[in-house]
């Protein structure tokens, strides 16, 4: 009897991600569209916005970039502050790369290029489930960026008829989606301390100088805070 090809295995396991994360994708649809409107009303075109969420895919520094533009562009000011506020990133590959080991190392890069805070999230989950293939992972990536580019890009063309996002809800969108995926990681040993000093430890930053740095203080916070930890045997399950 024949072998069966490998196909249709990496064939589910692209639709498996891109099925996980299709909801998240739905969901980032109010925020994309708010950022595209947001640099239309700034003056880039929809090209350029399309080129900008395809470049840096990054939908946090996006919103910190669009805050600062103007002409002309301060350059050192946008770096700095997009800087700071993916930092966050660095924690996030240091904690999914050892869970790659499926996908291989020439193409680790490029997955890193797509980890997005949607796509970590849901890789976790997935590595806690099984094996991270980089079928199930290219999956997500590809759903999450599509939905993206499609989003902001037709933000753009809708530019200044969205009007107040607001008005809408468009601005707690971004917070809602982060909510749901944080309460999926609720069972993990330490949730509720790392959530709380991330959230005390942005707070705090936040309160004394508002701005990008308490995006990174909230991320080391939590790291700390898990980091510290004491062991428990339960943990060990």
């Amino acid at each position: 009897m024949p072998t069966p090809s490998p196909t249709p295995r990496r064939r589910s396991d692209w639709s498996e991600g891109a099925l996980a994360i299709l909801p998240v994708a739905g969901a980032a649809l109010p925020f994309g569209v708010l950022w595209g409107a947001l640099a239309a009303q700034k003056g880039l075109s929809p090209l350029e916005a399309l080129l900008m969420s395809a470049t840096v895919l990054a939908g946090a520094s996006q919103f910190v970039a669009i805050d600062l533009w103007a002409h002309p562009i301060p350059i050192a000011t946008v770096v700095v502050a997009t800087f700071l506020v993916n930092t966050r990133h660095i924690l996030m590959g240091t904690s999914i790369l050892p869970k790659m080991e499926a996908i291989p190392r020439r193409w680790k890069p490029v997955a890193l290029f797509f980890l997005v805070d949607e796509v970590w999230a849901l890789a976790e989950k997935r590595a806690r489930e099984g094996p991270l293939t980089a079928g199930c992972y290219g999956g997500m990536a590809a759903m999450i960026s599509v939905a993206w580019l499609a989003w902001t890009t037709a933000g753009a063309i809708l530019g200044t008829g969205v009007g107040d996002p607001t008005r809408y809800g468009f601005d707690f969108a971004f917070t809602a989606l982060f909510i749901g995926l944080l309460m999926s990681f609720r069972a993990a040993p330490g949730f509720t301390l790392t959530v709380a000093a991330a959230a005390a430890g942005s707070t705090v930053v936040h309160l004394v100088a508002p701005g990008p740095l308490a995006i990174a203080a909230g991320a080391v916070a939590g790291i700390l805070a898990a980091a510290l930890r004491p062991a428990r045997r339960e943990d060990a399950a």
